[in-house]
């Protein structure tokens, strides 16, 4: 721990929300999203006995979380609600702490607990000690004058191996000294299973200006990586991605993509099965080569309990959902599988310490097979993204996957005049259309990151409170 980190203490949490509704719906694994509410945290921290307001924003996503079938839309959004409520209360009583990941580790054990009394398990846990480390963070951040990125490079959370015993001995701040951070990092693009793949699939169309088809997404963004949802149904998914083959092959432009079984497979078997019909189909065969990791394909409840060499014999296979806690990531390495993802709603410190592991484990066995891949669920323009660009470039990735610039028009139905507060802050980030609405500048497939670099956690304005509807059962 850096002899400058700043002692933490949470003196007031408020939690408010923005209903959000999507411009086309977003299919993945069992459901089709079509609205959500977007949950924001205001936070005011004393840092060295300074007080300074930190803030946190995140989509209540349905049935990723929990995909219980006999759950409604709105029992997961409730559920979500549930655990934000717990953080915010735990991190509030917690007291004075020597530094802000000390308030993180101190706190975790007991909210995990406590929301496992209420059937919440640990992806659902995770979501509200996420957005309150990261409101903690971004007040750190502001207290000091330092972007988020200085912050991290110089240890000033405090960031050791409490919660990962596993990573004892290790020089963790060492390795965060050496995290660099690129000007721009690319978008991986998801295309969801009800997504129009050429124009001529459109039936109906919403002409809101903005991109329908993946077609039309890679001639206006010229995205060269993408992610693809597939269902699990091995002739409906080769029937599928050859049709996206035959797009991406015949631009005659070099592309990447990665394969998200998101848990529709009930074992390796199935998913070897699957594998070898793809690698037989001719068509796939670019597509297959482009592949460059499979992620989650077996469903959780089966996902950890037995080895994945088979599948990783051809190619690699990583955790998303199987993630509930900061143990999994050794569990799930001695089963074969070698990626870990990234999201911002599993936490921010869970992700940098699994890129501490990464670069552990890569250089003390002289290889390097181990990898971090930066994934999105819950983040659209303005707070939750930016927070979440960040910290994939702190991971190290070169591309992040990004869906509500897409599912989403911009911000959505956040009032102009706080759009335009974003686009004049983060001027490199976003663009501005004719009607006044601001969205992401995505230029030849990726994003300018420099304007992130600002006192904070990557954001230079706030939301119009005013206009946010204000929890407060529970708090």
């Amino acid at each position: 721990m850096s002899d400058q980190t700043p002692s933490i203490e949470l003196r007031s949490v408020e939690l408010f929300e923005r209903p959000v509704t999507l411009r086309l719906p977003f299919k993945f694994g069992a459901v089709t999203l079509t609205a959500t509410p977007q949950l924001f945290v205001r936070a005011r921290v004393a840092c060295n006995g300074v007080e300074e307001t930190g803030v946190a924003a995140e989509l209540l996503a349905p049935k990723w979380f929990d995909k219980n079938p006999d759950l409604s839309n709105e029992d997961n959004f409730e559920q979500l609600r549930t655990s934000m409520r717990l953080a915010a209360n735990r991190y509030q009583q917690a007291g004075l702490f020597p530094s802000a990941f000390a308030l993180h580790a101190a706190s975790q054990a007991g909210h995990f607990a406590a929301c496992a009394k209420r059937d919440l398990n640990g992806l659902i846990a995770s979501y509200g000690t996420a957005l309150m480390d990261r409101a903690v963070l971004d007040a750190l951040c502001r207290s000091q004058g330092v972007s988020v990125f200085q912050a991290v490079q110089n240890n000033l959370p405090g960031i050791d191996a409490t919660t990962t015993p596993d990573l004892y001995g290790v020089d963790i701040a060492s390795h965060l000294k050496t995290l660099s951070v690129p000007e721009r990092i690319a978008i991986r693009h998801t295309v969801g299973m009800a997504d129009a793949i050429v124009e001529t699939d459109l039936t109906k169309r919403i002409n809101d200006g903005l991109p329908e088809s993946l077609e039309a997404v890679i001639a206006v963004y010229g995205q060269r990586y993408f992610k693809l949802k597939v269902s699990g149904d091995t002739k409906a998914d080769i029937d599928r991605l050859s049709r996206i083959a035959a797009l991406l092959d015949g631009s005659g432009a070099p592309y990447q993509v990665s394969l998200d079984g998101n848990e529709q497979f009930a074992d390796a078997d199935a998913v070897v099965d699957w594998i070898d019909a793809v690698e037989n189909t001719p068509q796939l065969a670019k597509l297959w080569a482009a592949t460059l990791y499979l992620e989650q394909p077996i469903a959780r409840a089966k996902a950890l309990g037995k080895p994945v060499h088979a599948i990783a014999a051809h190619k690699p296979v990583a955790v998303d959902e199987s993630d509930s806690h900061i143990g999994i990531f050794p569990v799930a390495r001695a089963l074969g599988y070698r990626g870990m993802s990234s999201k911002s709603c599993k936490g921010f410190y869970k992700a940098i310490l699994n890129a501490v592991r990464v670069r552990h484990w890569n250089a003390s066995e002289g290889r390097n097979d181990h990898f971090m891949i930066a994934e999105d669920l819950t983040t659209m323009p303005g707070i939750s993204s930016q927070q979440d660009f960040a910290l994939a470039a702190l991971i190290g990735a070169t591309h992040v996957e990004r869906n509500g610039y897409h599912y989403i028009h911009g911000f959505g139905e956040a009032p102009l005049s706080e759009q335009q507060r974003y686009a004049a802050a983060h001027e490199d980030l976003y663009t501005t259309d004719a009607d006044g609405r601001v969205r992401l500048r995505i230029e030849e497939g990726s994003v300018s990151l420099k304007s992130l670099s600002v006192p904070g956690l990557a954001v230079a304005t706030h939301p119009d409170w005013e206009s946010l509807s204000r929890l407060t059962d529970g708090l």
